[in-house]
Order: C-alpha cells, then sequence, then structure tokens
C-alpha cells in the first residue's frame, strides 16, 4: 500500500495563523523517558501506524542517547493530558516538529486548531542548534494520518514543499515511519 507523504515549512515565525483559542489547553514540558510521554505517544499514534507506538525500552533510551536535544510537550486540557509534541532543534536554525497529535479521546473536540498553535509557537522559541534563534519550522505528514492534518497544517500557515510517494519493500507491508520521522495525526 503506497503512502504519500507531505513535508510542510514556516519560514516567519509572522506567517502563522492562529486557531480558534482553547482558554484551558496548554502545553506542559515533560522528560522524553517518562512513561507517560511513552504511552501517550503510543496511543496517539497507535491509529496511524506510529513507530513510536512501538518502540521498545531500549529503542526509547537509544533515541534519548542519540538524539539530548529532542523535547517533548504535553498537549494539556484543563490539566488533563490530551496530547503529545516532540520538537527536534536542528542546526542552521531550524526545528522540526516531529510529533503531534490528541489523545484518541480528543479528537473531534476542536482542540486541533490551536493545539497546533501552541505547538508552532513553541517551535519559533525553541533555541535551534549552532544558531540564536529559528528560521524555519518543518514537518511532515502523510496520507495514512489522521484527515484533517493536511488543512490543518496549512491552515495554520505551513507550506507545503515537496511530497514523495512512498511504496513498501514487500507486496502487503504497511510502511511505518523511522525513528526520525515526523508523527503527527491531526
Amino acid at each position: 500500500m503506497e503512502r504519500t507523504v507531505t513535508f510542510l515549512e514556516m519560514t516567519d515565525r509572522g506567517d502563522l495563523k492562529p486557531g480558534r483559542v482553547v482558554p484551558s489547553l496548554e502545553l506542559r514540558r515533560e522528560e522524553g523517558l517518562s512513561a507517560l510521554v511513552r504511552s501517550v505517544q503510543a496511543r496517539v499514534g497507535a491509529a496511524y501506524g506510529w513507530r513510536s507506538s512501538t518502540r521498545s525500552d531500549q529503542e526509547w533510551q537509544e533515541l534519548a542517547r542519540t538524539q539530548p536535544h529532542r523535547q517533548y510537550w504535553l498537549i494539556t486540557l484543563a490539566g488533563e493530558t490530551a496530547g503529545v509534541v516532540a520538537l527536534a532543534p536542528q542546526p542552521r536554525g531550524e526545528v522540526e516538529i516531529l510529533t503531534f497529535g490528541l489523545l484518541p479521546e480528543y479528537v473531534g473536540q476542536g482542540l486541533g486548531g490551536h493545539a497546533l498553535t501552541l505547538a508552532l509557537q513553541q517551535a519559533w522559541a525553541t533555541r535551534p542548534l549552532e544558531a540564536d534563534s529559528v528560521r524555519r519550522v518543518w514537518l511532515r505528514t502523510n496520507s495514512n494520518d489522521h484527515p484533517n492534518a493536511l488543512a490543518n497544517y496549512r491552515r495554520r500557515g505551513l507550506r507545503v514543499y515537496r511530497t514523495e510517494v512512498e511504496t513498501p519493500a514487500f507486496p502487503g507491508a504497511v510502511p511505518l515511519p523511522d525513528a526520525l520521522s515526523n508523527e503527527q495525526p491531526l
């Protein structure tokens, strides 16, 4: 089964078009190896084939060792965990949104636009590697993600800069994102 991968970017903080504000929706920083981050990523990603939904303890530890600058943020609604965001500061003033998604019980409640706004604001506020400020925020999504994902990204001001069609190596195999790919269903 083929899937289309779409790469999106924002190169100016002023391009952000905020979603409808949900006053009790916030981001809270969390350690990447925490059981809560791992559990939330697994629950969010299970329906979309995210690799993080099946990542072993050893794989999580290897990820933390090889990518120590990765940041994890829980999306909270009135203090309750509603989703997750993972950011990867990169060289040359870039920040990648690796993971973005809501827990299944929060999908369809009109939270995605504001949650993505918060994620993008945090990405722009993150210090990239080897640079003083962010020049570009980017992410990738694919045709296996939530049906509203691409539209939400575009409504927030992200622009498509590349698409690719992936075909699994073996007939009947479902391509899964690798440890570095973006995993956002919203």
